[in-house]
């Protein structure tokens, strides 16, 4: 499935709901479904800087698409990044730095978001898309 392809299920999927009380409780049960990232890498480095909460995302190579897993110490930003994580992981590392994040204004999720935790977003898309540029220069 593309980025747009999985980007068009996450909007699809939040439509269903009447109030982001409901998006809340739901990007919280997708925050249990992230896959679960190796206590080995919970280290300062996999940190995204710019976030309240403790994030912290490895990357890996898995032929030529890019593995992301993640984890948080805060149930709402581990829905975010499980979010993001669904969209980007399983990618070819030119499609994410190409792709568009309007999906994000579409699901109003940057609407309903503290300013702190509207900041980690772009923080977590950036060091998503940094990984993506780094394992693309391997790949050239």
């Amino acid at each position: 499935m593309t980025i747009k392809e999985k980007q068009e299920q996450i909007i699809d999927e939040f439509s269903m709901f009447d109030d982001w009380m409901q998006r809340y409780e739901y990007m919280i049960e997708l925050g249990k479904t992230l896959p679960v990232i190796d206590e080995k890498y919970k280290i300062d480095e996999n940190l995204i800087k710019g976030c309240q909460s403790k994030v912290w995302v490895h990357a890996e190579l898995d032929g030529d698409k890019l593995v992301f897993t993640a984890d948080s110490d805060a149930i709402i930003t581990k829905g975010i990044v499980a979010i993001l994580i669904r969209v980007f992981s399983n990618q070819h590392p030119s499609e994410i730095i190409e792709a568009d994040t309007a999906f994000i204004d579409e699901i109003g999720l940057k609407d309903h978001l503290s300013p702190t935790r509207a900041n980690g977003l772009v923080s977590m898309i950036k060091q998503l898309k940094m990984y993506a540029v780094a394992y693309q220069t391997q790949l050239n």
